[in-house]
C-alpha cells in the first residue's frame, strides 16, 4: 500500500513562501465513493492504469464509518488494483495535505485491511505475483472435478466448471476471493470454509497465450451440503459472483444448470438459495420454467387453472381462487426436478400467465386479482380479515418505499383498535396492496418474457395441448 503526498519543491525550500493549508469550519469529508476507485488488472501492465477492467462496488461509504466519509485529506484520491490472476491488491493513495479540521484524520490502512485483508501487499509483491502465480487457478482446479451438463449455453468450448471441495488450495482461492464479494455482492458475508460440507464450483477457461495463466477464473458458486431428515441432503447455493469482465457472457446460468446438474445425479433433496439479488431470482427463476414447461406432469393441472382464469369472472368473488399446484405435484416437482415448493409457486404463477393471452383483458384481471389475494393473504393474513395486522409505510432513507406490517392485540377495548377502522387507513392499505402487486406483475413479465424469447418451442408445445 503506497501513501503519497503530493507537495511543492518551491514551498520547501523556502519557507517565507510557505502556505498555511486547513479546513475552514468543520471538515465536511469525503465519500468513499467519489475518492476511491477498484480495478481488476490481467497484467503487470495495466497495473497503475485506469484503462483496464473497472469493479463498480455497490457501495463503498458502508466500510467507512456511519456516515460512509473520509475526514482529514485535501483532494484524496484511493486506486486499488485487484490482479485477475492470483487475486492479492495493491492500493495507491495520494493527497495534498492532511489536517484534523475537527472530525480527526481517518486511518485508511485498517478500513483497507478489513476489505482486502491479508490480500493486499506492497507495489513490489504485487507486481511478482503475476508471474509467481501464473499457475495459480491451474493447481486449484487440477485436484477438482469438471461438471458435464445439459446446459443452454455451451457456445465456448474453452469454458468448463470445476467441482471442488472446499479445502486445501481451494479454501485459499476463496480467502482470496472474498474482497470481491464484500465489494460486488450486497449485504454478503463471508462463508465459514471451517464448516463441513462446503463446495466451490469454478467456471474457468483455458488460455493458451504465452505468459498468460492456463485456467483464467471467470466466477465461481459457492455451495452447501446439510442434512435433511431423515437420510438426504439438501443443497443450498450461499454465493454466485461472475467476475466483472464477463458479466453477461451466461456463466451465472451455466453455474445454476451445473447445480441443477448435480442435484439430479447425487439425488438431493432439493436446491435452494440463499437471499438471492433481484438478478439472479430473474436468471433462477427462467432456468426454472425453461425446466418446468416440458416436465410433462404439470400440463393436466396447469391447463385446469388457465381455463378457470378464462372462463370465471373474478371482479365479484366472495373468495379467492388460489393460484397454486396441487400438494402431490408440488411433491413431484421437488422428486424429479429438485425444484423448492418455494421456488415452484412462484414459478407457478409465471407458467400461468406464459399460458395465458395477454389481450385478452379478462384472463388478465383475473390473474391480476389472483396475485392480488395471495399477495394480502401472505401480508395481512386471510382475504376475509385482516387477523389484527395493518400494512403501514415506513420512512426510508434511500429513494425507495418501505413497508411495515404491525399486529394489534385480539380483543381488548374497542377504543383501542378504532383507528383500524378509519377509511383514509383502509385506503392507504389498498394503494399500498396495490403498488405491492403492480410490482410483482413486472417481475412476472419479465422473467415470462426472458422464458418466451429462450423456449419458443416448449411454449408451443404447452399451448397445443
Amino acid at each position: 500500500m503506497a501513501l503519497k503526498q503530493k507537495g511543492t519543491d518551491a514551498a520547501a525550500a523556502d519557507p517565507k513562501k510557505r502556505r498555511r493549508v486547513g479546513f475552514s469550519g468543520i471538515d465536511a469529508g469525503v465519500e468513499a465513493n467519489e475518492c476511491m476507485k477498484v480495478f481488476l488488472a490481467r497484467n503487470p501492465d495495466e497495473v497503475g492504469s485506469e484503462d483496464c477492467t473497472s469493479i463498480q462496488p455497490f457501495d463503498l461509504n458502508h466500510f467507512f464509518g456511519e456516515d460512509g466519509k473520509i475526514y482529514g485529506y485535501k483532494n484524496l484520491k484511493i486506486n486499488v488494483w485487484i490482479s485477475a490472476i492470483s487475486f492479492h491488491g495493491y492500493a495507491d493513495i495520494s493527497f495534498e495535505e492532511t489536517s484534523d479540521g475537527g472530525k480527526g484524520i481517518t486511518d485508511l490502512k485498517p478500513v483497507l485491511q478489513s476489505i482486502f485483508g491479508e490480500n493486499l501487499v506492497e507495489k513490489e509483491e504485487f507486481m511478482q505475483t503475476f508471474s509467481k502465480e501464473c499457475e495459480y487457478i491451474r493447481d486449484v482446479v487440477t485436484n477438482g472435478n469438471a461438471i458435464k451438463h445439459e446446459g443452454t449455453n455451451e457456445s465456448d468450448p474453452a469454458v468448463e466448471i470445476v467441482r471442488v471441495e472446499l479445502q486445501g488450495a481451494a479454501a485459499f482461492l476463496y480467502s482470496r476471493l472474498v474482497p470481491l464479494v464484500l465489494l460486488l455482492v450486497e449485504g454478503s458475508t463471508p462463508i465459514d470454509i471451517g464448516e463441513h460440507g462446503w463446495e466451490m464450483l469454478l467456471v474457468v477457461k483455458k488460455t493458451t497465450q504465452e505468459s498468460v495463466s492456463k485456467f483464467q477464473l471467470l466466477g465461481f458458486a459457492a455451495v452447501h451440503n446439510f442434512y435433511h431428515y431423515p437420510e438426504s441432503t439438501r443443497l443450498r447455493i450461499s454465493q454466485i459472483l461472475v467476475l466483472p469482465p464477463h458479466q453477461g457472457e451466461g456463466h451465472g446460468l451455466r453455474l445454476l444448470e451445473a447445480i441443477n446438474s448435480i442435484a439430479l445425479s447425487e439425488n438431493i433433496y432439493d436446491v435452494t438459495i440463499e437471499d438471492p439479488s433481484d438478478y439472479l431470482q430473474y436468471v433462477r427463476s427462467s432456468i426454472d420454467c425453461l425446466r418446468l414447461l416440458t416436465f410433462d406432469p404439470i400440463k393436466p393441472a396447469l391447463s385446469a387453472i388457465v381455463s378457470s382464469l378464462k372462463e370465471t369472472n373474478l371482479s365479484k368473488r366472495t373468495c379467492s381462487l388460489r393460484m397454486v399446484p396441487p400438494a402431490d405435484l408440488t411433491e413431484t416437482v421437488r422428486q424429479k426436478l429438485k425444484i423448492n415448493k418455494k421456488q415452484l409457486l412462484w414459478c407457478w404463477e409465471i407458467l400461468v400467465y406464459l399460458s395465458l393471452d395477454s389481450e385478452d383483458c379478462k384472463s388478465m384481471d383475473n390473474f391480476r386479482a389472483c396475485i392480488y389475494d395471495r399477495t394480502k393473504g401472505e401480508i395481512l393474513g386471510s382475504a376475509t380479515g385482516t387477523n389484527g395486522k395493518r400494512l403501514v409505510q415506513m420512512p426510508s432513507s434511500v429513494n425507495e418505499e418501505s413497508f411495515a406490517v404491525f399486529w394489534t392485540q385480539d380483543g381488548g377495548d374497542a377504543d383501542d383498535q378504532t383507528v383500524e377502522q378509519q377509511p383514509e387507513d383502509l385506503k392507504t392499505q389498498e394503494e399500498q396492496l396495490n403498488e405491492l402487486v403492480d410490482n410483482q406483475m413486472e417481475e412476472i413479465v419479465g422473467v415470462a418474457k426472458n422464458v418466451a424469447s429462450r423456449g419458443k418451442d416448449k411454449l408451443a408445445g404447452l399451448s397445443a395441448r
